[in-house]
Order: C-alpha cells, then sequence, then structure tokens
C-alpha cells in the first residue's frame, strides 16, 4: 500500500509518499480500505514536531492521520462475518495517510444512507466539534453570533447550526470567495478579518454581537472577545500559546468542558458522531470538501498553514 511518512520534523515537503506492505488484520480486529483521509490543522503543527494541547509531537518515523472512512474489506478471527463490506468511519491516533487500516471493530461507526466517505470525514471530528461548541454557546434566537475562521470545516457548520436556531449571524473570512462561502451557508453578514477595522465593519452589520465563536486564537480571537458579550474558545489549546493566559470573563473552553469527558467514553462518542453523521445525510449541515490526492499530502499541509484552503480538508487514495 501507499502511505505518507514523516522522517524528520519540518516544512510539509517533509511528508513523503512510500509503499509499505498491506497489514492484515490479527484476531479480533478488521481491515477498512480507506477512501478518505481528513487533515487536521493540528497534524500541522505535529508535522513540526511540536505539541499541540494533549497530542504529543510524534515518534518518529511516523504517518500522520486521525481520521478515515472507507470500506471494511478483510476480517480477522473471530469478527462477526456482516461487517465485511460496511462502509464505516473511524478516528485514530494516528496512521489515517495511507490506503488501509487497521481498527477494532467496536471503534467503527457506521455511515447512514447518504453519506458520502468524504463528507462522513469532515463530520467525524469536524461535524462532532461544531454541535459540541454550539451546544456550549447556548445561543439562540435573539443572539447575534460572531463565527471566526467561518469558512472553514467547523466554523462553516457553526455559522450553519447557528442560523438554523434563529440567530443573527455573521461570519469572519479572508478573501471574496471564502466571504461568498459563508454568506452561502446563511450568514446573514460575511467580513475580512484581513482588511483593517474589521471588528467597525462587524457592528456596522449586526451592531452589538451576543456570541463569539472561536477556533482560531491570537489577536483575532482577542478582538471577538472585545466585540461580545460571551464567548466559546475551542481552538486556544490548539493554537501554540497564541492567546496566552486565561480566557476573558464569560468565555468557555470547550477543552474544560464536561462534553469533552464523553470522548473518553466510546458509547458517548459514538452517540455524538451519530447526531453529526445523521446531521450532514439529512442535509441539516453541509460542508465543502478541498480534496488532494494522497500523493499531495504535503501541498494539502502547505495549503491548509497558508489558510488557502475551504471547508474540510480530505486526501483521496
Amino acid at each position: 500500500m501507499r502511505v505518507i511518512r514523516l522522517h524528520e520534523y519540518g516544512p510539509a515537503q517533509n511528508l513523503r509518499l512510500e509503499e509499505a506492505p498491506d497489514p492484515a488484520p490479527e484476531a479480533g480486529r478488521v481491515r477498512v480500505r480507506i477512501a478518505a483521509s481528513g487533515v487536521q490543522l493540528l497534524e500541522t503543527w505535529l508535522r513540526e514536531g511540536k505539541r499541540v494541547g494533549p497530542h504529543p509531537a510524534p515518534k518518529l518515523p511516523a504517518v500522520l492521520g486521525g481520521e478515515v472512512a472507507g470500506v471494511v474489506d478483510a476480517l480477522g478471527e473471530g469478527v462477526p462475518a456482516g461487517l465485511l463490506g460496511q462502509r464505516v468511519a473511524l478516528g485514530l491516533d494516528h496512521g489515517g495517510y495511507a490506503e488501509y487500516v487497521l481498527a477494532r471493530p467496536e471503534d467503527l461507526h457506521p455511515l447512514p444512507a447518504g453519506l458520502g466517505t468524504a463528507e462522513a470525514v469532515a463530520m467525524l471530528n469536524t461535524g462532532v466539534t461544531a454541535h459540541a461548541v454550539w451546544d456550549l454557546a447556548e445561543a439562540g434566537p435573539g443572539d447575534v453570533v460572531l463565527v471566526t475562521a467561518a469558512a472553514g470545516g467547523i466554523g462553516g457548520q457553526l455559522v450553519q447550526l447557528a442560523k438554523a436556531s434563529g440567530a443573527t449571524v455573521v461570519g469572519l473570512a479572508g478573501g471574496e470567495a471564502k466571504l461568498r462561502l459563508v454568506r452561502e451557508a446563511g450568514a446573514d453578514a460575511a467580513v475580512d478579518y484581513r482588511e483593517p477595522g474589521w471588528p467597525d465593519r462587524v457592528a456596522e452589520a449586526v451592531g452589538s454581537v451576543t456570541v463569539a465563536l472561536d477556533g482560531v486564537g491570537g489577536e483575532i480571537a482577542a478582538e471577538a472577545w472585545r466585540l461580545a458579550d460571551r464567548g466559546v474558545s475551542f481552538g486556544a489549546a490548539a493554537d501554540n500559546g497564541d492567546i496566552g493566559g486565561e480566557l476573558p470573563d464569560g468565555v468557555r473552553s470547550l477543552f474544560t468542558a464536561p462534553v469533552m469527558a464523553d470522548f473518553g467514553n466510546p458509547e458517548a462518542t459514538r452517540r455524538h458522531v451519530a447526531r453529526a453523521f445523521a446531521a450532514a445525510a439529512e442535509g441539516r449541515v453541509r460542508t465543502p470538501v478541498s480534496a488532494y490526492p494522497l500523493a499531495e499530502a504535503a501541498e494539502a499541509h502547505r495549503a491548509m498553514a497558508a489558510r488557502e484552503t475551504i471547508g474540510k480538508v480530505v486526501l483521496l487514495p
């Protein structure tokens, strides 16, 4: 099989396409033929050898990738025969930038009818996170919600969830193409954060902001908190210290919220994933996909780090 392997921490070009033996499932395991692998922004930092929140720098040589979807194509001894041929998705510690992966049956999330593999990858962590952030925001009709990185995977879903709740929504993005995407997602206003004085543009468009939702960190987050009465941060732990210090009063961190305990509980995780998958399969939430061939993983990393991508970035073997 083909894999993308990292032998040395550093720039995106350190991700190399290599050959590896096809894995065979041992007893109690299945093999998944990968149809789509997710790329997460935190993986661009892991590639550089950085610790990102609870994620340590990977041991080298490493195959990155924590989100995959595909088809069960081989079974180890003792695995129910009915799993063969099922479309599934699963989260991994590593190993997703490849053509095959081995997994425990209990870690598989079945894909509902109408949900493609690339879309499933877009919902596996991204969709679950967006729903968790929205739950924590406790917002609805009468609120004015500001979403940063609103053309990204999580941000775009938050725009849709906020709009569906009856809130007024303003999204931040960079460049006309991304601003157009934010409007298409349902935002009442879209503002370019790269332009000086963007907080004034937000106020002109929607008046006072009641809730800010940020996964970017840095100065953009600081400005968002100044605009809003309250908010949710879901990027502070993954921002390599750009925010710094404690969050302002009224801003809650997803990483310290009680819901995080669910993600150590397989049954609770299944419920969260099933909810996100259902939202996508039923068309209530849509996420654009920026697809790259597996062989172009380095370019996918470069483009994501440069904020050139739209929606969820996936690798297609």
